[in-house]
């Protein structure tokens, strides 16, 4: 919607320069799984999804994608609508490699860049990257997050320094002179959310912007906050491609881009949220994805708002993290966490581990924990 963003191309669809925003959604099927991802992706597509995002982690997702290509080209012959692809790499760079003949966008997120080769720079690291868009013609998301930042950026609060990260990495790629990217600053705090997007859209108003709340939660809170991250951001003229990243099983992934929807019909009809508050108790889930590691895990986000759901005026953050890769972070930041391995769940008090528990009884530990932290104020 800024119009005054350069155009950015991204295999069918346009985003930026004024024109119409563009929804995404996420598959939350195994990438290894190549049927149910195929028809997630497509689903999504014919749903009005211009871009579905897959995560590769490894050489048998990488492995996997070219046989999603595949079927999804077919696809479109047979009448269905294109799929634009962008692929997620979290922790490991080198699949770059691998996957971009068969996508239209990378997406890397700049705090997970150390984690392999952390003897390599992430400059060096990003101009491997850049290299390797423009040789298979896609395009890049810089995609900072809030809950998993560079650790050698620590000169701030977690905002300030996504913020930084995400105008360095910019400033790094305009150097390499490589125009084809967006930019997206993340975080599960509306509020963190609107700031660091009206401090970016500020600074770089030529950069293409991606809207999201992460880990907005389950519906209908998780469309309300992200209501209220995301409409004041759209009628400002910020934002070129958004997702509501809702908490849902894989067969109900629609729903986010119903949602994204809504929020652009609110702000057309200028019904936009600009007064909401959060509750004193605030359940923060991250939407599943292809890395949630037990398929309970949606499950037992319900079951956490179900079992808390007369603690409504109690002042307390909990977070639902589905698998590794923000798990530990986000819950970090939490008054109490729960992130979700195969077979047991990590229950976690701020920063410190309580224990591991089964799926069935996690739940009863999670009360016993918030009862000593009431009785300790």
């Amino acid at each position: 919607m800024g119009t005054t963003t350069r155009i950015l191309s991204i295999g069918t669809v346009k985003i930026g320069g004024g024109l119409p925003v563009v929804l995404q959604s996420m598959t939350a099927t195994k990438t290894t799984d190549i049927a149910k991802t195929a028809d997630t992706c497509q689903r999504l597509a014919d749903a009005g999804a211009g871009l579905v995002r897959v995560a590769v982690d490894t050489l048998r997702d990488a492995e996997a994608l070219r046989e999603i290509r595949r079927i999804l080209q077919g696809g479109r012959r047979g009448g269905h609508t294109a799929v634009n692809l962008s692929v997620d790499l979290q922790e490991n760079y080198r699949l770059a490699e691998m996957v971009a003949p068969f996508v239209n966008k990378i997406r890397y997120n700049p705090g997970h860049l150390h984690h392999v080769e952390p003897e390599t720079s992430w400059q060096t690291k990003v101009e491997r990257m850049v290299e390797i868009a423009r040789q298979h013609d896609c395009a890049l998301r810089i995609g900072v997050n809030c809950g998993s930042l560079d650790p050698h950026l620590n000169d701030g609060s977690s905002i300030e320094n996504a913020i930084m990260s995400a105008l360095q990495h910019a400033a790094f790629i305009d150097s390499l002179g490589f125009d084809r990217f967006c930019v997206s600053i993340k975080s599960s705090d509306p509020k963190a959310v609107l700031f660091a997007n009206r401090q970016f859209a500020a600074k770089r108003p030529d950069v293409p912007i991606h809207l999201g709340l992460t880990e907005a939660g389950l519906p209908p809170k998780g469309i309300e906050k992200s209501r209220a991250a995301l409409e004041p951001l759209l009628a400002e003229g910020i934002g070129d491609t958004l997702r509501v990243s809702l908490t849902v099983q894989n067969d109900r992934k629609t729903e986010e881009i119903d949602a994204g929807r809504f929020l652009l019909q609110n702000v057309a009809a200028g019904t936009i949220l600009t007064d909401w508050q959060p509750e004193s108790l605030n359940i923060i889930s991250c939407p599943s994805c292809a890395r949630v590691e037990n398929e309970q895990f949606v499950m037992l986000a319900e079951r956490v708002q179900e079992a808390t759901r007369s603690m409504k005026e109690t002042p307390l953050t909990i977070a639902v993290m589905g698998c590794r890769v923000n798990g530990p972070g986000e819950t970090d930041h939490a008054d109490i966490g729960l992130w979700c391995g195969k077979t047991s769940v990590n229950l976690k008090r701020g920063s410190t581990l309580i224990g591991s528990f089964s799926y069935e009884e996690v739940i009863e530990k999670m009360k016993l924990q918030i009862a000593l932290l009431v009785a300790e104020r």
